[in-house]
């Protein structure tokens, strides 16, 4: 009954949030273009080489998805900030970990659509060809996806309090995520360069590692983090 009332209390969190960015709009505006522009930086960066396109693209992708997720993070905790919401959603009874899973469902949803876009322009913009095994490609967004977004909105929840929280939050949240980038990154040119050199399945194995750990501290430490 408890797991109950806490997955209601958490999808309410997460419908609200996606209500308010549906109905703004701006925030997913502004986050997707971005995503492209980095892209096509990248693009112009790399000229015309096939080989050297093909090799940064997995790079440039979870590049432009990390930037713009961090535009997506900043503003988590930021309706409840403005409108002095926050205490009350804290004081409101059951366990606080259930709003932390509702503003993650939030982001990944968020994040999902930002790489729908990012992947779509990536594959048109560096001439990447569908490979036949994209659903272990799939496999590896989603999974990266899924650190990337429980660290943004846990570190997000650490800096909401700040005032230089724009700035607080890349610092805090780039490190800690080179661990999941590196693997998604180098799972995802395996499956599309086909590089012999990199093993997917061993990235892949270290992706549902990393995200099996921050998951579970994340969820535990959000208490106390959300309190400071």
């Amino acid at each position: 009954m408890a797991f109950r009332d806490e997955w209601l209390r958490a999808r309410a969190v997460a419908w609200k949030d996606l209500m308010a960015e549906r109905r703004s709009k701006a925030g997913f505006n502004s986050v997707a273009a971005l995503g492209v522009t980095i892209l096509v930086l990248f693009g112009f960066a790399l000229g015309p080489d096939a080989e050297a396109i093909r090799a940064a693209a997995p790079g440039a992708l979870w590049l432009a998805a990390l930037f713009a997720g961090v535009l997506a993070f900043n503003r988590s905790y930021q309706v409840e900030l403005d409108g002095g919401a926050l205490e009350p959603l804290l004081m409101y009874p059951g366990a606080r970990r259930s709003i932390f899973a509702g503003k993650l469902l939030a982001n990944f949803v968020f994040v999902f659509l930002l790489l729908v876009i990012v992947i779509a322009v990536s594959l048109v913009l560096f001439h990447i060809t569908v490979p036949s095994t994209w659903p272990r490609l799939l496999l590896v967004v989603l999974l990266g996806e899924v650190g990337l977004v429980t660290l943004g909105t846990f570190y997000a929840a650490m800096a909401s309090r700040s005032r230089a929280r724009e700035v607080l939050l890349p610092l805090l949240l780039f490190p800690m995520l080179v661990p999941v980038l590196l693997a998604a990154m180098q799972a995802t040119k395996a499956l599309l360069v086909g590089d012999v050199m990199h093993d997917a399945g061993a990235w892949t194995n270290l992706l549902v590692a990393y995200d099996v750990i921050f998951l579970i501290s994340t969820f535990l430490a959000f208490d106390y983090v959300i309190e400071a």
